[in-house]
Order: C-alpha cells, then sequence, then structure tokens
C-alpha cells in the first residue's frame, strides 16, 4: 500500500481524480484477458500527457516503485498483470487523433485510441487501417504496438510493426524519445522505433503513435470450406494461394464452430459437418476471380479435401460468415481455456501438425480440445478447455508440462512459442525454445540500457 506522501506526490502529477486507490479499479486495471494470476497493485493513474508520464516514471525510479503500463487490457499472456504491488499506468486519456498527413497517409494518435476508431477513422478519410482482430472495440494501439498485434489479415498486409511509422515513448530512465519521426526512409543508424514495437511495455511508455494507412481494399468476398483434414487445409491454402491474392486464411475445427454458434446464435455455414473449416477472403472486383475461385473450390472437392463450401452474396452475409470466426476467442473464455499461441513456417506445417496431434492425444485424452487460427500466416491457437471439475490451479497444473512439450516440438521446426500474443508472464519460461542464450542475454542488456532501474513492466519477457 502506497503511503500518504506518495499518493499526495502522484496526486500533484496528475491530479486526484486521476489516482485510483479502490479495490474495484485495482481489480478492473491490474489484469489482462489471463485468469492465471491475482490483480494486486497499489495504485492506478491515469495521466494526461507525455510530460505526466515522464514525471510519474521519473517518481517511481526515485522512490523504486515498479510501473506496468496498461492499454486496453486484452492480451492473452499476462503481460499486463499487476500482480506484486505495481503502480498500473493507464493510458485511457490518450484516446485522441493528434494529427493526420492525407499526403502522407498517415494519422498521429495518442496510445490509448481504441483501434476500431482507429479503423473508422481511416474509413472517413477514404483510407484503411488493416491490423484486425477480434478485440478490436477494445484493445488500444498502445497495446497493440507494445505486442505487435496481428490478426487476421496478416498474410496480406503483415503486423502491427509493418504500420508504424514513428513513436514518442517514455523510457524506463524517464527519457522522451521521438523515434522516427514518421519518415519513410530514414537510414541514420538504429532504428529504435523497432525496439519498442513487440517490447511488451518493458522498455518504455508509447504515448503517442504515427501510423500509416493504406489505400481501401475492392469489395471482398468470402469462402468458407468444409475440410476433411487437418493437412488438407494445407492442401487447399497451397491451391488458392498459388493463383490468388487472398488477404486472409483462418481456420477452426468443427468443436470451435458448434461452440460459436450455441453461444452467439450464429447460423452455421452450411448443413454438412466436417472436422475443420477454411475461411478464405479475397477482393473480388473482377467477375474473373469470382470465377477463378469457384473453379479453386471445384478443384479441392475432386481431390477429396473439401466437402462441402459457402461463397457469400452479399456485404451482410460475408459479415455473418466472418462472425464464425471472429467470435470464437471471446465464446471460448466461458471455458477458461489453456491457449497455446504458436507458429512455425507454412512449408514445415505438415510434419509439425503431425507431431502436435500425437502429442494431444496422448497428453489430453479427457480434456476437450478447441482449434482455430490463422493458419495463411503459419499461426496455430491450441485452446484446452478447463472441466468444471477441475479447480483453475490444478487444471493449469496439468497443461503446464504439455507446453513445454509443444515448446520442444517448436525448436525442433525452428518456430516460436508466441506469434502473436506476446510472452508477458504467461510464455517466458518457455522463451528459451524460441530465443537462443546468446539472445536472450543481449535482450536482457538492452533493457539495462533504456530501464537501467528495472521498474518497467518487471518479470514480464525474463526475470
Amino acid at each position: 500500500m502506497l503511503s500518504e506522501r506518495i499518493v499526495e506526490r502522484l496526486n500533484q502529477i496528475v491530479g486526484a481524480q486521476r489516482v485510483l486507490l479502490d479495490e474495484a479499479d485495482l481489480q478492473r486495471f491490474g489484469v489482462d484477458r489471463t485468469t492465471i494470476w491475482q490483480a494486486n497493485p497499489c495504485a492506478v493513474v491515469l495521466p494526461g500527457s507525455i510530460e505526466e508520464v515522464q514525471q510519474v516514471v521519473l517518481l517511481a525510479n526515485e522512490l523504486n516503485l515498479a510501473i506496468v503500463p496498461s492499454g486496453g487490457r486484452t492480451g492473452l499472456s499476462g503481460g499486463a498483470v499487476a500482480k506484486d504491488g505495481e503502480i498500473v499506468v493507464a493510458m485511457d486519456r490518450f484516446n485522441e487523433v493528434i494529427n493526420f498527413n492525407p499526403l502522407d497517409r498517415s494519422v498521429t494518435v495518442g496510445a490509448g485510441m481504441i483501434t476500431a476508431n482507429l479503423q473508422e477513422f481511416a474509413t472517413e478519410q477514404g483510407l484503411f487501417y488493416p491490423v484486425d482482430f477480434a478485440a478490436a472495440g477494445s484493445s488500444q494501439i498502445g497495446g497493440n504496438i507494445a505486442t505487435n498485434a496481428g490478426g487476421i489479415k496478416v498474410i496480406r498486409y503483415g503486423m502491427t510493426r509493418d504500420w508504424v511509422m514513428g513513436l514518442k515513448v517514455v523510457n524506463g530512465a524517464g527519457d522522451i524519445l521521438e523515434l522516427n519521426k514518421g519518415l519513410v526512409k530514414n537510414n541514420t543508424g538504429y532504428d529504435f522505433r523497432h525496439l519498442f514495437i513487440g517490447s511488451e511495455g518493458t522498455l518504455g511508455l508509447i504515448c503517442e503513435a504515427t501510423i500509416e494507412l493504406a489505400r481501401p481494399p475492392a469489395d471482398s468476398t468470402v469462402l468458407v470450406l468444409g475440410v476433411d483434414s487437418f493437412p488438407a487445409i494445407l492442401d487447399v491454402l497451397r491451391t488458392f494461394s498459388a493463383q490468388m491474392d487472398l488477404s486472409a486464411f483462418e481456420f477452426f475445427s468443427q468443436s470451435a464452430l458448434d461452440k460459436v454458434t450455441a453461444q452467439m446464435g450464429h447460423a452455421v455455414p452450411f448443413a454438412t459437418q466436417t472436422p475443420f473449416y477454411a475461411l478464405l477472403e479475397f477482393e473480388s472486383a473482377a467477375e474473373a476471380e469470382l470465377d477463378k475461385a469457384m473453379a479453386l473450390f471445384e478443384q479441392t472437392v475432386e481431390q477429396g479435401w473439401v466437402l462441402d463450401g459457402v461463397l457469400s452474396q452479399s456485404l451482410s452475409q460475408a459479415e455473418a460468415l466472418w462472425k464464425l470466426r471472429e467470435d470464437i476467442s471471446e465464446t471460448l473464455w466461458h471455458w477458461q481455456p489453456y491457449k497455446n499461441d504458436i507458429s512455425v513456417l507454412v512449408s514445415r506445417m505438415p510434419g509439425f501438425l503431425r507431431e502436435v496431434d500425437e502429442l494431444v492425444d496422448k497428453s489430453y485424452p479427457d480434456f476437450e480440445l478447441v482449434w482455430y487460427g490463422h493458419i495463411g500466416d503459419g499461426n496455430l491457437h491450441l485452446n484446452i478447455l478447463k472441466p468444471k471439475a477441475l479447480s483453475n490451479k490444478d487444471f493449469v497444473a496439468r497443461c503446464v508440462p504439455v507446453s513445454k512439450e509443444i515448446g520442444q516440438l517448436l525448436a525442433k521446426y525452428e518456430g516460436s512459442v508466441s506469434a502473436e500474443h506476446g510472452v508477458g508472464l504467461l510464455k517466458k519460461d518457455y522463451l528459451h525454445y524460441s530465443r537462443s542464450p546468446l539472445e536472450l542475454e543481449l535482450m536482457k542488456q538492452i533493457k539495462k540500457v533504456f530501464d537501467p532501474n528495472a521498474i518497467l513492466n518487471p518479470g514480464k519477457l525474463f526475470d
């Protein structure tokens, strides 16, 4: 618990109404979407300017207080958990458009800008912000950048990193850094901007970001296919991507479909039930693209890979088909899943999937598994659902050993233990499966440079 003297100094920086000490606020701001850790911050502060953020960081250095940056708290790896008496610095008030440049097709926003609001702003300007995922309605841009968020259109548009033109940050020493200033070309040595992207709040607090916007895509069509087996999904991907520019290629299992339709009330895409489903999106301004898609669909049916399918005939139908995939994550939270967010090169998927299936059959015979993910870019989400009879502690204890085995498989296939959700608290014990000892040591040295007193997000990424 903070002393009255420290509370008064925080009040002087951000205002008394912006220092939250009530238990309900501490619980709300002290955790993300993980359910493993209990929130236990000592205070929540809501600064409204970069200078206020700087003063909070300087105070934390002076008094040896730890800080946990907080955005939309939609993370799935414990990166925004304050469990050891830290001060939560929430960026909610940094939620405005600061500058828009139509010639450069760039917009500067506060780190607390909600992703969906940025998307809406871009649309109003006749432009497009392509980074999109299920939590777009509540995630914040600063958090997206801190975790290098991916989502459903990575196969076409890349990760958050690809759209960040500049950053303003306060590092762990309390210095204000303006990085890259929105330039497209800037070959003047180390690009510190990219160190902060994906750093999960361990190097500094992102306050402002300059984001590149794209031309809006042409009208898109969605194709949902019922697929006979897991390996057949890759055959479908190879067939379509060889001849079409896909903007998305997603997959989900029958169990995922069953749960999302029952929980959300969505209609099934077609009567046939299949083990897995592939969702493809492509721009269809020309009739020839639709003809090509139908020809490839027929080809995959003839090969026995696809058992049924549906092609959207309108924007509303395309949105309804997308809901089958987008609402899975929200649906599964009712079962408190243990999640594995993993990736390998698409070319190495067949062997990797075979070995994961063998591991799952051996290790989880009595657990329900739900598969889905962005398989077009090699990203799989393996969700193990908690049985009602098991406590959360016992459930996690059963799952942890298998995560180590999955980590060993990922090391074998040179994959990643975290494709897009970050490392946080959840994955740090497995980071060595994807990073060499030398890389880990260099990462720790970099943190010392930007956060010399180790006050920022302690215990995240590594100890």
